[in-house]
């Protein structure tokens, strides 16, 4: 399969007379040809086809020194996207062109959550792939043909640089749509080679056909639900690393009754007593969306027989998203599955039987959010979120053991935003300023009332100390986080509730703060606090604190009052001092404490607010307050494990590992009967 070019032609010059079409003004405010979506390739004579793009729509303007992008509903793109402006600036063709701007990843695929999270040139590699020109040095173009109008585009399209020719390939429908489905695109574009281009208008003239991404996948045993009437209700799906069976997913659709039964008749022969794979699937967690599931029983199978499943994503670390079954592969076996990755760049593909390689999508590119400051300039204005912002004093080193200044530490702030903000987001802030870095004075600042930029939003309190009402600053997006860390915050503080309910935590916080501790004998305190959570059945998440303990966060999702977060932690600490009272303290005054380390519960109190995840601290080394999985809480673990130098490559690799705290919630009462229940309240 190849891309389908025609012979180079002199490129056309502005009025040229030799192009095609009618001579016509220069033209605005095109409504762009739309396609109809059809549920598989065409397979005729007279049908071109190309990649569809998952990405912006976009119409580019060149006239004279008038330059602009404009979307489909004909709103300007010009700032959004002014790597495409600049780009078509320099083209200097009088030119109308369609086509489609994206974020390419890695594999030069296109990545649409990206392209939707794109600010600058930091956040990814954007490109313009041209499919259609409508106008060129005084003509209309719209009524020639779009082969034709495809020789005049290929003519003056740009060699290099991010404005790119979207392709045509010779191949068959078929073979073009299984090509991309492999490839993990979006789907295929078939247009007919006559046609014309029809503004505003969806014709049949352009199809569109989108692709559905599969998984070969071992079943590894299967759950039913208390009460069903079905045979099962899901299949628990892996497949092997090495020697070692891992869980990968339940399916639950995509079944009928007789397919089930049909199924459980293959799987009998193989029933086993132990479960296959490495670590027990949480076939009865709760989730955000079944926070009470029904009780289910499980049957483990010897991992011998290999299904296909569809689904809609996978994430980096091989979580799948919506999984259907799609059948049985009784022409596998369970070695040969293995975790399908979209092609590379490059195919190999048969021609003719020669394997030749040809070149499908744009070069690879690295697709990692950069560094929002240069390394260069001491003062620099960026626009973050709409707002432009000034940023100074970018040298000013913050922590001077480890050579790190202001500027690494907003660059930082700005890489890990994407992770921290849904646990800052529309929550009030206690600022902990450091103007001059972690040996310079400090001071905390609740009241930013007259002192903020109008678009930082904020809460309002009364002070009773002074009579005077005041407002915290709230933080509500990138721009807000950024703020903050300009003004000098090293560590970022929120509440542990929001805005619109400011009564009620989103979770419960057991604080681990040891004093003449080992932090051996940290971990081994959450260790205990986790075994007594697993006894009462709720699930907890931990992390650390940045600089001597750890903190665990339990779910509550505004479900319940800042006092009874507070007595529920209460009970917590008590159990855990009970377990653990040779070198465990929960005196609220420290000179009672004899240097053993306290559990702290009474950071629930309204206003009270600890370091959030992904926080810096004010530490030597430069620490990060890292969420954690448990089975990383054991020797070898240190306070220095996680730092400005290595948390954005941990966040690349395993992505947000705390988003369960924000969860539903527990059931209090349900927890706090099974507490009383196992250890008498």
């Amino acid at each position: 399969m190849k891309a389908k070019k025609t012979p180079a032609k002199k490129a056309p010059t502005k009025n040229d007379t030799s192009v095609s079409g009618e001579a016509a003004p220069f033209p605005s405010d095109i409504k762009p040809m739309l396609a109809t979506l059809v549920n598989e390739p065409v397979e005729a004579e007279g049908w071109l086809y190309e990649v569809k793009w998952d990405g912006f729509r976009a119409l580019g303007y060149i006239h004279g020194d008038v330059v602009e992008i404009r979307s489909r509903n004909n709103k300007s793109f010009n700032e959004k996207f002014y790597p495409v402006y600049n780009a078509l600036q320099q083209w200097g063709k009088d030119i109308v062109v369609d086509g489609e701007i994206v974020v390419l990843d890695k594999k030069g695929v296109p990545d649409f959550s990206g392209l939707q999270n794109w600010r600058s040139e930091a956040d990814g590699q954007l490109a313009y792939y041209l499919f259609d020109i409508l106008w060129l040095g005084g003509k209309d173009l719209m009524n020639v043909p779009l082969e034709e109008r495809r020789e005049i585009l290929r003519s003056v399209t740009p060699t290099e640089g991010l404005i790119k020719l979207s392709e045509n390939f010779e191949a068959t429908g078929s073979e073009f749509f299984a090509l991309a489905d492999k490839m993990g695109l979006e789907g295929i574009m078939a247009k007919k080679a006559d046609s014309v281009y029809v503004p505003d208008a969806r014709s049949k003239d352009w199809l569109k056909i989108k692709t559905e991404k599969h998984q070969e996948l071992i079943i590894g045993g299967y759950t039913k639900n208390e009460g069903t009437p079905k045979p099962f209700s899901a299949l628990l799906l892996g497949w092997f690393i090495g020697n070692e069976f891992h869980h990968v997913t339940p399916v639950g659709t995509g079944f009928t009754v007789k397919l089930q039964k049909e199924i459980l008749e293959k799987l009998k022969p193989l029933e086993i007593s132990q479960c296959p794979f490495k670590h027990v699937p949480a076939y009865n967690k709760a989730s955000r969306f079944r926070p009470n599931p029904p009780k289910a029983e499980v049957v483990w199978v010897r991992p011998e027989m290999v299904c296909e499943i569809s689904y809609r994503e996978m994430t980096k670390d091989g979580s799948i998203r919506h999984p259907s079954f799609r059948g049985l592969r009784e022409d596998k076996n369970a070695t040969e599955v293995v975790r399908e990755m979209p092609a590379p760049v490059t195919e190999i593909v048969n021609d003719e039987n020669k394997l030749v390689k040809k070149k499908v999508l744009a070069t690879p590119v690295e697709q990692e959010r950069k560094t929002l400051l240069n390394p260069n300039e001491e003062t620099q204005v960026k626009n973050v979120g709409g707002h432009d912002m000034k940023f100074t004093n970018l040298s000013k080193v913050y922590w001077p053991d480890d050579n790190v200044t202001k500027r690494d530490m907003i660059n930082y702030y700005y890489q890990v935003a994407p992770y921290m903000l849904p646990y800052l987001k529309d929550r009030p802030q206690t600022l902990n300023r450091f103007p001059h870095g972690i040996k310079g004075e400090t001071f905390y600042q609740k009241d930013v009332k007259g002192k903020a930029p109008e678009w930082i939003k904020t809460f309002p309190y009364h002070s009773y100390t002074d009579g005077r009402d005041k407002e915290f600053l709230v933080c509500t997006d990138e721009a807000s986080l950024l703020y903050i860390a300009s003004l000098g915050c090293i560590e970022i503080n929120p509440w542990s509730s929001r805005t619109e309910k400011p009564d009620n935590p989103d979770w419960c916080i057991i604080d681990l703060d040891p004093d003449k501790n080992t932090f051996e004998q940290v971990m081994e305190a959450a260790c205990v606090t986790k075994q007594i959570l697993d006894a009462i059945e709720v699930t907890a998440y931990p992390k650390t604190s940045g600089s001597t303990g750890l903190h665990i966060y339990i779910p509550f999702g505004a479900k319940y009052s800042y006092e009874d977060s507070k007595e529920f932690g209460r009970k917590l600490a008590k159990l855990i001092h009970g377990q653990l009272p040779d070198f465990t303290s929960i005196e609220r005054k420290v000179a009672d404490r004899q240097g053993k380390m306290y559990i702290d519960f009474l950071q629930n109190r309204p206003q009270a607010t600890v370091a959030g995840p992904y926080s810096l601290r004010p530490k030597q080394g430069a620490t990060v307050s890292m969420p954690l999985h448990w089975d990383e809480i054991k020797l070898g673990l240190t306070i220095k494990s996680f730092t400005i130098f290595n948390a954005v490559d941990r966040l690349k690799e395993q992505g947000d590992i705390f988003t369960g705290v924000l969860a539903d919630g527990i059931d209090l009462e349900k927890a706090l009967q099974k507490l009383e229940s196992l250890f008498g309240g």
